[in-house]
């Protein structure tokens, strides 16, 4: 059985989206903004304004650098995501610093970048993060600049106090993480429950097409067993002739034959009755130029012409017959034919170290209000310049999410797109690492293993 912890469920699509750390950033900015001018010149208290919007606008910085480095829906890993939350964490420790440290009642704000950490990354990742803000609260406890107060005054809050808030905030980050991770994993406890039960349903699919193999088998049991019955029927004429033996050259010829076709039968069988094992899968074997045309030959007669190029230095690369990676294909496509207006363009590309598929299309290409959130769900990209699925009820923008998260899940990055200059049409990129798009595929050695384990097997 499938031990479904050492499978990719999805889990990077529930990794931290720049769009939700940029807003979230924006926020802070903002409050952050509103309160010192309040404080500085609604109540006149004086604090370094000037060192304390520097700190703000290199935040504002770093969101404008995130907006243009990377898309909207772009996920981060762990390591980038932990490095961003610990900026805010440093940023937030600058400004504490140059008011007043913990007796700032915004000191609370550090919990904020914990419990982000908490619902979307690793314990580990959280737990570091919780250590750093501990250590930042300590600092200032004893480092900082006096709170800001009425010209002339000073507040003195006692050290007791400074230290229950210092006791708040440790305790109230150790908590605020453990429930919110709790709850979070949780959650993607769920998820992967979900996720599991698509790839058991996959199987069972998989068991209904059983039938239509074994004809696929039968089919190519045929040249072998009818090269077998010709040398059989060969050597009973020959049996029946006056001085026949066994030693004769032409003899010897035809029962090497004969091996030679009963080891084929015994290896197509062989084939068959591994089906069910995942690390064989040889009648499953696909090159990229063939996983498209499976894709692509079913829309060829719609009126729209379907091109498809290759370039590629290196060995075309081969990957398992997956539904999901041919689903999400085929959703491309078929939204490409829906905007084309004669042509749409695949071109497969490939390298030592990476797959790329591009799908051209000479339509409109997508509307500015929804390129910067293609791929998000129940965003719809239906219009009146579209071929198909114009009907009332469609268009709920759930096929091009599911497709992204599909494909996503196989290894790949999509990367959507208009055309530039004189042409016109969306492109879509699909690219994967060549070892993610042949993952799961067996090696040469694998292969030899497998089919002697099945032929073992026969009787």
């Amino acid at each position: 059985m499938t031990d479904f912890t050492l499978i990719d469920l999805g889990r990077p699509a529930r990794r931290l989206r720049v769009e939700t750390l940029v807003r979230l950033r924006w926020l802070a900015v903002t409050g952050q903004m509103m309160a010192l001018l309040f404080v500085h010149y609604g109540l006149g208290f004086p604090l370094p304004i000037g060192w304390c919007f520097l700190v703000i606008l290199a935040s504002g910085a770093l969101n404008v650098f995130l907006r243009v480095r990377f898309g909207v829906s772009h996920r981060f890993e762990d390591v980038p995501a932990m490095l961003l939350l610990a900026y805010d964490v440093l940023q937030l420790s600058l400004l504490l610093f140059l008011t007043g440290g913990l007796q700032n009642p915004f000191s609370m704000l550090f919990l904020a970048p914990v419990m982000i950490s908490a619902a979307s990354l690793s314990p580990s990742w959280t737990l570091l993060l919780g250590i750093m803000t501990g250590l930042a609260a300590t600092l200032l406890v004893f480092e900082h600049l006096p709170l800001p107060w009425a010209p002339g005054q000073q507040l003195d809050l006692p050290f007791l106090y400074t230290a229950g808030v210092w006791v708040a905030i440790v305790s109230g980050t150790s908590f605020t993480g453990v429930y919110a991770s709790r709850v979070a994993e949780e959650a993607r406890q769920l998820s992967d429950a979900l996720a599991a039960t698509e790839l058991v349903l996959a199987r069972e699919q998989h068991l209904t097409q059983l039938d239509g193999l074994a004809a696929a088998a039968a089919h190519e049991l045929g040249t072998p067993l009818a090269t077998v019955t010709l040398v059989v029927k060969e050597l009973m004429q020959l049996a029946k002739k006056p001085g026949f033996s066994f030693t004769s050259r032409q003899v010897e010829e035809d029962l090497a034959l004969l091996d030679q076709q009963v080891t084929r039968c015994r290896s197509i069988l062989g084939k068959l009755a591994s089906l069910n094992d995942e690390k064989t899968g040889l009648m499953q074997d696909m090159t990229l130029s063939h996983l498209v045309e499976d894709v692509v030959s079913p829309l060829r007669d719609f009126g729209v012409a379907v091109t498809v190029s290759t370039n590629g230095g290196w060995p075309e690369p081969v990957c398992l017959r997956n539904p999901g990676i041919l689903y999400g294909l085929g959703n491309l496509v078929e939204n490409a034919m829906d905007f084309a207006r004669n042509e749409v363009k695949i071109i497969l590309t490939w390298t030592r170290d990476r797959v790329m598929i591009s799908i051209q299309d000479d339509g409109p290409g997508f509307a500015p209000d929804v390129l910067a959130r293609l791929g998000e769900p129940y965003l719809t990209t239906r219009g009146s310049g579209r071929r198909a699925k114009s009907e009332e009820g469609s268009g709920l923008g759930l096929g091009l999410f599911i497709a992204k998260t599909l494909l996503e899940r196989s290894g790949a990055v999509l990367d959507m797109g208009n055309a530039n200059g004189p042409q016109s049409g969306a492109i879509v990129s699909v690219k994967w690492p060549r070892n993610a798009f042949e993952r799961g595929r067996p090696t040469r050695k694998d292969e030899t293993t497998g089919l002697s384990s099945a032929l073992a097997r026969l009787p």
